[in-house]
């Protein structure tokens, strides 16, 4: 592994120089002796919300602040993008799975790794129990994009294994329930000295080991549901959930990467960086926008999503004068379209282009003023959602609606998307806007829209209410794109945006004008998983070889 091999765990931290409130980080980069499981935690934290999430700006080593996030965030058609990614194009050199692929192995699982050894020697075992999670969690991520990838062998260059072999996805599931089942035992440890606890350097708990036992079964829980297409995970399942306070249960206990303001180092939501980029080319998508409209004909038809002002910044005013460059408008709301061939795809949208808002990157709310965005106009605070209490619902409505457990659906999808509203007041209340933002939770807002959703619901077919519940998951999670796209290969839903004919923006939405049909195409079909990145394949003689076919190239957990 070109990447991986070559590793040496002091450069690897150089990165610890920088101190933040909420990557606090005071030990001496150039000291080996410094490099404590407190110094190395932050860090690991940080970096796996860089590989997870999306954005085209880098840190102060130049690692990406965007990974795998970047391109599904077109794939499952809540972004539009310029080049590969919006015609689902999945090259083995793409920038993104590299960025992607590369931080989780040298900069997450190496240094979980080292805070595991540390720790075990310096009987610090929450540390330890820490770190486990975290391990289980990211190798989850990789076997879910990729299948195969290496596991037995990685990060072992120093006992000798410089090309590790790949082990199999359906092989390295059950060891991830091993290591959180280890992590729990270690952070459950009475006997171990611990006399070095984690507290604020863990910007994900604060050290709350409780927590950190609840996001273990959490994760426990996601990755069966993950394979209940291919073994009966009903059992397993019930168990879990007999108890429930044993998972996550409240807002204020999802498992989340809590991202802050830019204070003395930029510790901010990667994907902020589009609000101060110099060149725009992540649109929201208009798929997306019109499902929250109540535009689409075939979902949520006629049922506009009051959360609307809170997931999309709009530079310009609804009544704004007509623009001949732009390709769709919907009042103060512009965009580009997926996979579109139209003659404005290529025009510079920069300053009137619409961008994500304050709940998926901590941007700005949408108060209807508009006005050019750069990067003061929002902080960059908002938490990246690994898991929240919200994810913990919306399984458990898939499990009954599929009959894997026994309850009412219907309640718990209300209950679900209840929550959905509550982590948006959860994310402005932790922002720190200047803005005056009304609250979601308990409105009569909330009311009509989750009553109108129930109505429909309520009379539809079992696929049909499987549709409504993995649509709203979808909404609820804009931002964050693994389980997105995980989803999406488990259900088939949400429907995704359908890049073939021509498609028409709304009528009289350029300022009263009505904008031309566009026309819109792919040349490739949907990826069933990632290809692997080239320095792999081109540096790793284990390395299996690559797959031919993405639209076939199946994870195991898929039936």
């Amino acid at each position: 592994m070109k990447k991986i091999k070559n590793i040496i765990v002091i450069a690897l931290l150089a990165g610890l120089a920088s101190c933040s409130k909420h990557f606090d980080i005071n030990d001496n980069p150039n000291d080996p002796t410094s490099l404590q499981e407190s110094a190395l935690l932050p860090r690991i934290q940080k970096y796996l919300g860089f590989a997870l999430g999306m954005g085209g700006d880098t840190d102060d080593l130049n690692v990406s602040k965007g990974g795998f996030g970047t391109n599904l965030s077109a794939y499952m058609h809540q972004m539009s993008h310029y080049g590969n990614a919006d015609d689902y194009g999945a090259q083995a050199n793409d920038y993104y799975w590299s960025q992607g692929w590369n931080i989780s192995y040298r900069d997450v699982l190496t240094n979980l790794n080292s805070i595991i050894e540390q720790g075990v020697s310096n009987d610090n075992l929450r540390y330890v129990g820490i770190a486990k999670i975290m391990k289980a969690y990211t190798y989850s991520v990789l076997v879910d994009l990729y299948g195969d990838v290496p596991f037995s062998e990685a990060n072992q260059s120093v006992g000798g294994i410089l090309y590790p072999k790949y082990d199999s996805g359906s092989e390295i599931y059950p060891q991830l329930f091993t290591l959180l089942e280890e992590g729990i035992a270690d952070l459950q440890n009475t006997d171990a000295t611990n006399l070095s606890v984690p507290s604020t350097d863990d910007v994900i708990y604060g050290g709350n080991a409780t927590n950190w036992v609840r996001a273990a079964n959490s994760i426990k829980l996601k990755l069966l549901v993950q394979q209940r297409k291919i073994k009966d995970v009903s059992a397993e399942v019930n168990a879990l959930l007999a108890n429930p306070s044993d998972l996550i249960s409240s807002t204020e206990q999802s498992f989340m990467i809590r991202y802050g303001k830019n204070e003395a180092t930029d510790d901010r939501n990667p994907g902020f960086s589009e609000y101060f980029a110099t060149q725009r080319t992540m649109h929201p998508s208009p798929w997306l926008y019109e499902i929250m409209k109540g535009y689409n004909s075939n979902i949520l038809t006629g049922i506009e999503d009051p959360r609307t002002p809170y997931y999309f910044y709009n530079q310009i005013k609804a009544n704004a004068a007509a623009n001949p460059i732009v390709e769709y408008r919907d009042g103060g709301f512009v965009s580009k379209y997926f996979g579109s061939q139209g003659t404005n795809r290529g025009s510079n949208v920069q300053n009137i282009v619409s961008l994500f808002g304050i709940y998926p990157v901590g941007g700005r709310y949408d108060d209807g003023q508009g006005g050019t965005a750069n990067a003061n106009s929002g902080t960059g605070a908002a938490p990246y959602r690994l898991i929240t209490y919200a994810d913990i619902l919306y399984l458990q409505a898939e499990l009954i609606n599929e009959s894997v457990i026994s309850g009412n659906a219907d309640e718990v999808l209300e209950a679900a998307v209840k929550e959905s509203f509550k982590m948006v007041d959860y994310v402005v209340a932790n922002n720190g806007s200047s803005q005056t933002i009304p609250a979601l939770s308990g409105t009569a807002a909330e009311t009509t829209y989750i009553d109108a959703l129930l109505v429909k619901f309520n009379s539809a077919s079992a696929a049909k209410k499987l549709e409504y519940i993995m649509t709203e998951k979808w909404l609820s999670s804009v931002g964050t794109w693994i389980d997105q796209y995980n989803d999406y290969r488990r259900t088939g839903y949400p429907i995704l945006f359908a890049p073939n004919g021509t498609v028409t923006p709304p009528a009289g939405g350029n300022g009263g004008d009505d904008l031309p049909a566009v026309p819109v195409s792919s040349s490739r079909g949907f990826p069933l998983s990632l290809p692997y990145i080239s320095d792999e394949i081109n540096t790793n003689p284990n390395a299996p070889q690559q797959k031919t076919d993405l639209t076939s190239a199946k994870v195991f957990w898929m039936p």
